[in-house]
């Protein structure tokens, strides 16, 4: 009789126990806060996710990560021949060949990222609907997956700048770090918003290649800004890949002035992109599992 209340008052302090440890998943509703505690929580996984993706993107490959360096570099002959040599394009002074590749290097990471982003959910589905994380970390890490590639193809522009005796300036190069994490910021902002679409409209995956075609040449890469008019050049900077390559050729090449106006406004548009694409992601999360 005496162990009655001992019992109950035991039992009351487990359950209370176990409704502390216990997570209880539901749908969300409207607007969804972006938790960025809970991304941090799961960085792990973030690392895991990217790891996979680069193992996976060279297994059973002839040449592996020389992949990276090819795809510019043919891209850099195929202007070369076509802008550089028969339609005599300028280069701001510079080699043709060296001021193509410059902004090819940023370039070929964004739209890789944004091409292997926007299909990321999709391609995850067994993920998504077996085992609960932060679904924001799927098309970020086929993103980061792609630095990899980006500094095998930065050597090789470090090359060319010592082939053709064009030496950095050490005070311009600081700048780089921030120009790659402004492409960064571009391409995951751009696949948030299509990865999330193409799980309701799968016709997104044959959108984005003629959407990074039309990107391409509404970037700076074959042709110098300088042909555009100054007034417009803030307006055009819209693009945030043109701040990237404007960047990239300034602070590598010396070619043209600091890129301020057209920094700042390539800059706003990105972030623009990323705080919209993560809300508008967040929006229609809770529908992944259900029509992936």
């Amino acid at each position: 009789m005496h162990e009655g209340p001992y019992t109950e008052r035991a039992l009351s302090q487990t359950d209370s126990a176990l409704a502390n440890s216990v997570t209880i998943i539901e749908p969300s509703r409207g607007w969804v806060p972006i938790k960025l505690r809970e991304l941090w929580e799961f960085r792990e996984v973030l690392y895991f996710l990217v790891w996979r993706d680069i193992k996976v993107r060279y297994r059973q490959t002839l040449i592996g990560a020389t992949w990276a360096v090819i795809q510019p570099f043919m891209t850099m002959v195929v202007f070369t021949i076509f802008f550089g040599r028969l339609a005599k394009m300028p280069s701001d002074g510079f080699p043709y060949p060296l001021f193509a590749f410059a902004a090819l290097v940023p370039w070929t990471f964004f739209a890789n990222g944004l091409t292997q982003g926007a299909n990321s959910l999709v391609a995850s589905g067994h993920l998504i609907t077996k085992v609960y994380f932060p679904r924001l970390l799927v098309p970020t890490a086929r993103v980061l997956g792609g630095l990899l590639d980006l500094v095998l193809a930065f050597l090789v522009l470090l090359g060319m700048m010592w082939w053709y005796g064009a030496l950095p300036r050490l005070g311009a190069v600081v700048w780089l770090p921030a120009l790659v994490l402004l492409a960064l910021t571009t391409a995951v902002g751009v696949s948030l918003w299509l990865s999330a679409l193409n799980v309701r409209y799968r016709d997104i995956q044959h959108v984005v290649p003629f959407l990074v075609q039309i990107w391409l040449f509404a970037t700076p890469i074959a042709y110098p800004s300088s042909l555009l008019a100054e007034r417009w050049r803030p307006l055009y900077a819209l693009n945030p890949m043109v701040g990237v390559v404007e960047g990239f050729r300034w602070a590598l090449l010396g070619s043209g002035t600091a890129p301020g106006p057209v920094l700042v406004s390539s800059a706003l548009a990105a972030l623009i992109l990323l705080v919209t694409g993560t809300f508008f992601f967040r929006r229609i999360e809770r529908t992944f599992a259900d029509v992936i």
